[in-house]
Parts: C-alpha cells; sequence; structure tokens
C-alpha cells in the first residue's frame, strides 16, 4: 500500500490512548485501518510480554510510515503501447509508550 494513504491513517491514531487508538482504527474505512490495527496489536502484545508495560496505560507515541521497494509492473494499452504501474509498498513504525500519571 502506497505511503500516503498509510499517512493518512497514522495521523488519526497519533498520541492517542491504545484503546482509543484501536477504536479509530476498527470505525475507520480507509484500507489502511486492518493492517495498521494489527501492527498496533501486535506492538502492545509485545509492550506487554516482553517488556512488562502496563497495557492500560499504553500510548501512541510515535507512528510514522516511509516508502518501501516499488514494484513495476506492465499495463496493456491501446495499439500495442504499455503504461508503467508503480505498485508502491511501506514500512511503518509504530511507538507505544507508557503514559505517565
Amino acid at each position: 500500500m502506497s505511503p500516503r494513504k498509510v499517512k493518512i491513517v497514522l495521523d488519526l491514531i497519533r498520541d492517542q490512548d491504545l484503546a482509543k487508538a484501536k477504536a479509530i482504527l476498527k470505525y475507520t474505512s480507509k484500507a489502511a485501518c486492518e493492517p495498521v490495527l494489527k501492527l498496533v496489536n501486535s506492538a502492545a502484545a509485545n509492550a506487554e510480554n516482553n517488556f512488562q508495560m502496563n497495557k492500560d496505560s499504553l500510548y501512541v507515541a510515535e507512528c510514522y510510515v516511509t516508502p518501501g521497494p516499488t514494484l513495476k509492473r506492465i499495463r496493456p494499452r491501446a495499439q500495442g503501447r504499455a503504461y508503467r504501474v508503480l505498485k508502491r509498498t511501506s514500512h511503518v513504525t509504530v511507538v507505544l509508550k507508557e503514559r505517565e500519571n
């Protein structure tokens, strides 16, 4: 998925509590929401199990997307021509931190 599409979704959840970020991702009708929700759930599980963080005090501290490798494909057109189709990919990073009370 192109980084532009993913960035729109990441801007919605930045600096939100974990529960609120999950709710936003669940009820937003963007194609990028499903893979980002899966990533946030994975980050939350890693924070809880590997770093012994409290799941209730987690929030999305930072999240960003960078372009990955672009796959170049060909789209057949009229009169023997071919147009190039760029299938863009993304590298998404989500950082969760515990909120200080």
